[in-house]
């Protein structure tokens, strides 16, 4: 189900909660509500359509992929750079790593482990930035 798109930066800023077997609705809801963005969004995390959880998906070119109870686990080249968020106007300043290495959990809940570069790096570090209630 689309879910609506929260803006409140107070909403935004509480840290998330682990995800459970019982948030797989959640997983599903935020892939449509991805799907329904796809012109200016390429990454969301649950926080941003209401729900507490650690739960984020990422768009990797014509596929979206769900990441539960994520955790960085290595980071490389760090750069700065500047971001948007489709729950908050405008751009900001951020620093970031060009390389990441994530475990998580997928979308049925298999722990899976994965290293990610570059502008899917940096997404990644966004969504989990939301998790941690960190705004850019």
């Amino acid at each position: 189900m689309i879910r609506p798109i929260v803006h409140d930066p107070a909403a935004l800023s509480i840290p998330a909660d682990l995800a459970t077997p019982a948030d797989a609705q959640v997983v599903t809801d935020l892939l449509d509500t991805l799907a329904a963005h796809t012109d200016n969004c390429v990454g969301m995390a649950a926080n941003m359509i209401g729900v507490n959880k650690q739960i984020i998906v990422v768009q990797l070119g014509p596929f979206a992929i769900a990441m539960i109870n994520p955790k960085i686990i290595d980071q490389h080249g760090a750069y700065d750079t500047k971001e948007g968020c489709l729950s908050l106007p405008g751009e900001r300043p951020t620093s970031r790593y060009h390389q990441i290495t994530v475990k998580y959990k997928d979308q049925h809940f298999k722990p899976q482990q994965q290293r990610f570069n570059d502008f899917t790096a940096q997404i990644i570090q966004h969504e989990l930035d939301h998790c941690a209630g960190k705004l850019i």
